[in-house]
């Protein structure tokens, strides 16, 4: 065991025989890039900084809520109280916990501008976002470069994780296509979450991260694991054989469709309605019935053929088939993007 008072702190994860002095300077020499800093990402992050990985840079757009601190474990009611974004106050926080790790706190919308330059000196990505069009750009970047990340999702008592390496492994495209629709599969907002699910996926998604870090892909998991606390259900999917079996755009025909703007949302400010225009591209229509379904808890939902309407957070929300929504009740476009996922999704 080393005698360097700088891995002292390590010492019981150095004793591990996965890890050991080699892995542990591997660790610290490592750059790590987190996308979304919510339930998923202060576990991921919280985990990361204890375990020594020598840089995080941590992404979110968002601020702290009252009803966040259920399940986002960096945060406490200080935080609320003092408006911060959540990068910043996970930041502040995670330099209290381990101040030799060098934490870069980015407060932006994840989006095909910003990525890849967001990603380009990293190791490895992380997910610990709530949507699937910033995974579908990790996943196009991750390909593009060659870079390893760890998918991760929960929603009400169920979640599941699958580790990607580039060449390796089958890309999310290989076993998620194509995102679900918006309102189809529901969110946080309109589903719920139990924090215990959100600890079980990101405990997974960063031991792969210690894997790949200390360079022991023998050890990756290369299933897709799901598990859902409340009806005690685990299962290991085998996704391994998909690689090279499907005609994946993404990592067989390297076309990098999100990066390249032909999926996702677009925001614009309606000038004089106090509205913002989303536009989600989408090769089929929504399915308002069960649109609804996930919706009618937050008050009534009204719809037709032609269009859904709901109202949250002080806002008129107008959804049409194509997956486009006007919300009326802002001129923010980062805001109505924000309220876009919570309540409809990507």
């Amino acid at each position: 065991m080393s005698t360097d008072p700088a891995l002292e702190r390590y010492s019981r994860q150095m004793r591990f025989p996965g890890i050991l002095e080699e892995g542990q300077r591997r660790l610290l020499r490592s750059r790590v890039t987190l996308c979304g800093c919510g339930a998923l990402g202060t576990v991921l992050a919280n985990a990361l900084v204890r375990a020594g990985v020598g840089f995080l840079r941590i992404i979110d757009r968002d601020f702290i809520e009252t009803n966040n601190l259920q399940r986002q474990v960096l945060f406490d009611e200080r935080d609320v109280a003092d408006n911060l974004p959540k990068a910043e106050a996970a930041a502040r926080k995670l330099a209290a916990i381990n101040s030799s790790v060098h934490v870069e706190p980015v407060v932006t919308d994840i989006d095909r501008t910003n990525i890849e330059e967001l990603c380009r000196d990293a190791d490895m990505i992380l997910d610990g976002t709530d949507n699937f069009e910033v995974r579908y750009l990790i996943n196009d970047v991750a390909v593009k470069h060659g870079k390893p990340w760890v998918y991760g999702g929960c929603i009400g008592s169920h979640g599941q994780t699958m580790t990607i390496i580039p060449g390796e492994t089958p890309c999310l495209r290989c076993v998620f296509e194509a995102a679900p629709n918006p309102g189809e599969a529901g969110t946080c907002e309109t589903a719920g979450v139990l924090g215990p699910i959100v600890n079980i996926i990101a405990s997974y998604q960063a031991v792969e991260a210690l894997k790949i870090l200390t360079g022991r892909h023998d050890k990756i998991n290369r299933d897709l694991l799901y598990f859902d606390v409340w009806d005690n259900i685990q299962r290991r999917i085998k996704v391994a054989p998909l690689r090279g079996k499907v005609d994946c755009p993404c990592c067989q025909r390297r076309r990098f469709e999100w990066l390249a703007g032909e999926h996702g949302t677009q925001t614009t400010s309606l000038c004089g309605r106090n509205a913002v225009q989303v536009s989600h591209r989408r090769p089929t229509l929504l399915n308002f019935e069960e649109m609804a379904r996930h919706l009618e808890v937050h008050g009534q939902v009204s719809y037709n053929r032609f269009l859904l309407k709901f109202h949250a957070e002080n806002c008129e929300f107008t959804v049409f088939p194509d997956g486009r929504a006007i919300i009326k009740g802002t001129n923010d476009v980062d805001k109505a993007r924000t309220l876009y996922a919570k309540y409809i999704g990507h």
